[in-house]
């Protein structure tokens, strides 16, 4: 039997139940084999963000200059270690997102998110493109919170502002549906998941911006 979309966040006590086991994966970057798992090195940050289907967001990050590695998984919900079907069922409240650790003295957090806000379509609510769900959903994320969650998210925060102005001044009919929060948890997808097209270079990539530029017209 056919079943519409989920096109809501469920609460924390209608979200399914999940479990304890992390999702084993293999560690070593398939692009640069720097391992993506485990503890953040020192000397890295970390930004987590929702762009639609993870497959075509974790190529936009990964070979950009400072990011030193990249994984997919969940974040935004309730369910902690989802599964891919899961999270695609509506019931854990989670994104598809990307984790992006990153030299800061390389690139910068307004850097990684001129590449977020060009490379997808932050207007369109619970989807991207022909990509339907709540698990679609444009989003900034860090897993952290305290005081260096809150300056990322007032750049964040300034930066919607920013893109938002320079929409409407290109005419663009929508407004921006990004959610910018701390404190999200991060789950690991599974390995199939993990830099799939790098090991599927014809894959699916429903990715695809406003074309409007973040910095100039």
């Amino acid at each position: 039997m056919w079943r519409p979309k989920q096109m809501s966040i469920p609460s924390r006590e209608d979200a399914l139940p999940g479990r304890n086991e992390a999702m084993q994966v293999h560690p070593c970057h398939h692009v640069h084999g720097r391992p993506y798992t485990g503890q953040r090195p020192e000397g890295l940050e970390e930004l987590i963000v929702g762009m639609g289907c993870f497959w075509g967001a974790e190529r936009a990050f990964w070979s950009l200059p400072g990011v030193f590695s990249t994984a997919v998984g969940y974040a935004g919900g309730h369910t902690p270690n989802p599964t891919y079907q899961e999270v695609c069922s509506g019931r854990t409240g989670h994104n598809e997102v990307v984790r992006i650790w990153y030299r800061p003295e390389e690139i910068s957090l307004e850097q990684l998110l001129t590449v977020f806000w060009e490379k997808h379509d932050p207007t369109q609510g619970m989807r991207q493109g022909n990509d339907i769900g709540t698990q679609y959903r444009s989003g900034i994320y860090w897993a952290a919170a305290g005081k260096d969650a809150t300056v990322a998210l007032a750049i964040a925060e300034a930066s919607l502002l920013r893109y938002q102005g320079r929409l409407h001044s290109s005419d663009y009919p929508h407004h921006i549906t990004t959610e910018i929060r701390a404190g999200a948890a991060f789950y690991l997808a599974e390995d199939e998941h993990q830099q799939y097209l790098s090991k599927h270079p014809n894959g699916y990539c429903g990715l695809g911006g406003c074309g409007v530029s973040f910095t100039t017209d």
